[in-house]
Order: C-alpha cells, then structure tokens, then sequence
C-alpha cells in the first residue's frame, strides 16, 4: 500500500512529468493532464479539446510537463509545455483558466486525494461511486476513470500503456 505519508510531507516540484490521455464526454472531445510524481498519478487537469473554450493540442502530443507558476500577486497557475515533433517547446498557460469551474472543482478534489497517496484502484473506485445529477458531468467522470485505470496493476483500459 502506498499510504506512507512521503506525498504529505512533499512540496510538489515546479514541474512534473505529465501524461495526457484524450476522451469523449458525450460528443464532445476531452483531454486530462495527468501529473505524475516518481511514475505515480499526482494531479489531474481535465477540460475541453476546443480552440474556442478549452485547449488545442497536435493529436500526437501524449507526453509533456506541468509548470506550477506563482504569479507576482501570490496566485499559483499550472501551464501544460510539450515539445513538438521538431524539438521545440511549446507552453499553453493557464490551464485552471482554460477549463469549466464545476469540472476544475471536481479535478482539484481528485487531485487531493492522489497527492495523499490513495491507491489508485481505491481513486478508481472513489471517482466511480460519485453520484452526479447532471448528465454531461457523469461521462465526464467516466472519462476520468479511464484516464486514472491505465495507472492501476491491472491497466483494463484501451488507451496507450504507461511508459
């Protein structure tokens, strides 16, 4: 079991390596960043594939960094850097602003609970029995427990395997 209290007693790093897992939420399409500490999922981000609304990213972006930024004011902001297909950085800020409050709300929750060393199967499972009212929100969680099952033991999931 993971439960050691090392996560309570860590300061997240101003970066962290950061997988990002692409699904559905009924028609529309959806990306999660998830931040992972030693391999392990630490924090996720989840918001809408939408140039408009949300975040626009090469389909072949899987992979990237987490930057925590602590602006002049003392507010803290996560941007989301990768490096495309011809090495260059690229850095999309913001990514707390980028995504609908209701669901940023839920994220940072999950969040928690991952900084504090629950195991992911028990997150898996925390996430699952949510009880939301509204629709769009429930296949919304649904995405977020495929992107958080590719961390379990067993992997029961279609997206790419952890590297």
């Amino acid at each position: 079991m993971y439960m050691d209290n090392q996560n309570s007693e860590r300061v997240r790093p101003k970066e962290l390596e950061c997988d990002v897992v692409r699904f559905q939420n009924n028609k529309e399409k959806w990306v999660a960043f998830v931040g992972l500490l030693d391999g392990r999922p630490y924090e996720i981000f989840t918001g809408l594939q939408d140039d408009e609304e949300g975040i626009v990213l090469p389909k072949t972006v899987t992979k990237g960094k987490i930057i925590k930024q602590v602006n002049d004011d003392g507010t803290k902001r996560y941007d989301f850097q990768f490096e495309n297909k011809r090495g260059y950085k690229t850095t999309v800020e913001g990514l707390s602003e980028k995504f609908n409050k209701e669901y940023w709300n839920y994220a940072k929750l999950i969040s928690g609970v991952l900084r504090y060393g629950m195991p992911i199967e028990q997150v898996v499972k925390l996430v699952s029995s949510l009880t939301l009212t509204n629709e769009n929100i429930n296949t919304w969680k649904v995405g977020v427990e495929r992107a958080l099952k590719k961390y379990t033991a067993d992997g029961n999931n279609d997206t790419e395997e952890q590297g």
